[in-house]
């Protein structure tokens, strides 16, 4: 059964402005730039029919790119961190792609979405991390200028069980905007 998750991509330019917020930070296990994203709603584990039941979906999504901006770094955990992160600023067209997504999701019957949805790309995963010390990464690692992007498709992700934080595989896109020449208008009876 394929792990999947839909998510946001980040441009390889955007990665790049991310990866100099590497290192530094004793008990951090870095993710690799080329799988830094933004996720938008885990499905977990889910067999063939359901996969295909939700690539059928996503093909329905219907919202304009996303400006998306990039403008602090934080940590997941309190007193015992787990992630260092870049936040996403949110805005009301991101927050409703995530609302309509989780929709979609719930009508094919998967489990609501047990967490609130706090969009980040996260940079690492961290273990035995001192409190302290990643106070102290995030003090002197700031994000000077907010980075910012606009984002065209959503992205359909499978994930190799494993800690966490990849390798993940581009299993299909979905681009947003009204009418693009490659996205055929789908019938009812397509949809289900």
């Amino acid at each position: 059964m394929p792990r999947l998750f839909t998510a946001l991509e980040i441009p390889a330019e955007v990665a790049s402005a991310l990866t100099l917020h590497r290192g530094g930070l004793v008990g951090a296990r870095w993710i690799e730039p080329a799988d830094y994203h933004i996720t938008l709603r885990f499905l977990g584990d889910i067999d063939r029919r359901m996969a295909h039941d939700v690539d059928s979906f996503l093909h329905d999504v219907e919202a304009p790119p996303l400006t998306i901006t990039l403008d602090q770094l934080g940590s997941f955990g309190g007193d015992r961190p787990r992630a260092v992160f870049a936040r996403v600023q949110p805005t009301p067209q991101l927050g409703e792609l995530q609302a309509d997504l989780e929709r979609l999701m719930r009508r094919l019957g998967l489990p609501a979405e047990g967490r609130k949805f706090m969009p980040h790309v996260t940079l690492a995963r961290l273990r035995d991390a001192s409190p302290l010390d990643v106070a102290h990464y995030l003090a002197t690692h700031p994000i000077v200028r907010p980075i910012s992007f606009t984002a065209r498709r959503v992205a359909l992700f499978s994930s190799r069980e494993s800690i966490g934080g990849g390798p993940y595989v581009l299993e299909a896109a979905y681009p947003l905007g009204p009418a693009y020449p490659n996205r055929p208008s789908r019938t009812a009876s397509e949809r289900r």
